[in-house]
């Protein structure tokens, strides 16, 4: 946890879908770094599995998606910005991750 964490802020997400744009390329599901998005089983109007979202609470408004979504089909809008929370940080190995890079 970062030693000023009490004075950051975070600006959570809301990942809004124009399913009939979809054409189920699936990078938003892919790219997504807080793994906020699922293919969904319904089939939209061209026929393909659009996105939905598994968890709002999750979003970390990053705009990946919507950088990445060729037919513009999704969209991220901010939320209220709230206090950075020690399961926003991400935990890894310090010496996994250096190892992995020398090799």
């Amino acid at each position: 946890m970062p030693l000023d964490a009490g004075r950051r802020e975070i600006v959570l997400g809301k990942v809004n879908i124009i399913s009939h744009r979809c054409k189920g390329c699936r990078y938003c599901i892919e790219f997504c770094p807080s793994n906020t998005l699922a293919e969904s089983e319904d089939f939209n109007e061209k026929g393909y599995h659009p996105p939905y979202v598994k968890s709002d609470a999750k979003c970390v408004n990053c705009n990946y998606c919507e950088t990445i979504c060729p037919e513009f089909a999704i969209f991220v809008t901010e939320l209220e910005p709230r206090n950075l929370l020690s399961e926003d940080v991400v935990k890894t190995q310090s010496r996994a991750r250096r190892r992995t890079r020398r090799e």
